[in-house]
């Protein structure tokens, strides 16, 4: 048992969002999941959390949440439902089941009476099919008696080196208020970019790393200095073995450009908006996706590392990944970046505090 307020995260991945949660002082009760190889993540790197392989489309799976949780009180459910039904990507299919799958999480509140319940998605959520799915999300809170307030932040305003923008549904139950979304702790001209945020890290350009590895640099910033904290060795940063007409193709690539730089007749493989794209070392990087293809290093010729990625992403090096490189260059495209949750995780304690 602990004193901490404790959360549940359903659609958890691997838990990016509830380790964030776990920095701000909170007890991660369980992390649900479809995935099991992210819940090995998850388990790893969260302190006394059980976790749970469960398809959150069956009414059973709620029951088994309840089991799980025992005794304990639920303070917090969060959630990131599967986007793909939402995206601007993804297939926009009006009936996606993917779209509904926000209702599990109504259905575990009913059950355990959170205080709060945090729902994260892509932006395309508020406004297609007519916002249908934002009045959705906000009548059901109602419903259940919270004040629902849907903010869409975006990640570099708050230290998180990644161009990112989702939508956060924050509800409270009503005697706690209404909540107000934390101020941003960064302006556009002390955004942290990329070199602050993986230059000390290996350059792996006469090597394609190991499996552990030790800092070859000391920490040139305070963000890189936040991502060491607690660690003494490098995981998961594996270079990929391109191809030599691949490596040619991005070496054209000046830094901060993309395929629309490259001579005529060049990378013409690919052409899409984000094709041959070199990140700036100056600027926060492209949103992290699930692929890992078209994004570069802003001085070698590759792609990211799963560990550059993760720092993007602003988990720190002490967060293992497990499972294949692709299976982790998933968990982590798919992850809410820890420090947002951090942030968000630490406005909270004001109105659960102020309860206590």
């Amino acid at each position: 048992m602990t004193d901490k307020h404790t959360v549940v995260d359903l659609f958890s991945g691997c838990g990016g969002f509830s380790y964030g949660f776990q920095q701000a002082g909170y007890h991660v009760i369980i992390g649900v999941d479809n995935n099991k190889v992210a819940l090995d993540t998850f388990r790893m790197n969260h302190e006394n959390s059980k976790t749970l392989l469960l398809d959150l489309h069956e009414d059973s799976s709620i029951e088994k949440i309840v089991h799980a949780k025992g005794n304990q009180l639920v303070d917090v459910i969060i959630a990131g439902p599967p986007c793909q039904g939402f995206s601007l990507t993804g297939s926009r299919k009006e009936n996606d089941e993917r779209n509904t799958l926000f209702n599990a999480v109504f259905r575990l509140a009913k059950k355990v009476n959170p205080k709060v319940i945090i729902i994260e998605n892509v932006q395309g959520l508020l406004t297609l099919y007519k916002g249908k799915a934002k009045k959705d999300i906000i009548n059901l809170c109602e419903e259940l008696g919270y004040n629902c307030t849907p903010k869409l932040l975006y990640a570099p305003d708050f230290g998180v080196p990644q161009i990112r923008k989702r939508v956060f549904f924050v509800a409270l139950k009503k005697e706690l208020g209404v909540f107000e979304f934390p101020k941003p702790t960064h302006l556009p001209n002390d955004y942290v970019g990329c070199k602050n945020a993986i230059g000390d890290l290996p350059d792996l350009d006469k090597s394609y790393g190991a499996e552990e590895m030790k800092y070859d640099k000391k920490a040139a910033s305070y963000y890189q200095k936040m991502m060491r904290e607690g660690s003494n060795v490098i995981k998961n940063h594996i270079g990929t073995k391109h191809t030599k007409h691949v490596v040619d193709v991005i070496s054209q690539v000046p830094e901060g450009g993309n395929h629309k730089d490259l001579p005529p007749g060049v990378g013409d493989s690919r052409k899409f908006n984000e094709a041959w794209t070199r990140y700036d070392s100056k600027k926060p990087s492209k949103t992290i996706d699930t692929g890992h293809r078209n994004h570069f290093h802003y001085k070698w010729n590759r792609v990211p590392t799963v560990r550059e990625n993760a720092r993007l992403q602003s988990f720190p090096d002490k967060f293992i990944f497990s499972g294949t490189k692709t299976q982790q260059y998933r968990q982590v495209g798919n992850a809410v970046p820890p420090l947002l949750g951090k942030i968000l995780g630490t406005q909270l304690l004001n109105y659960l505090l102020d309860e206590d």
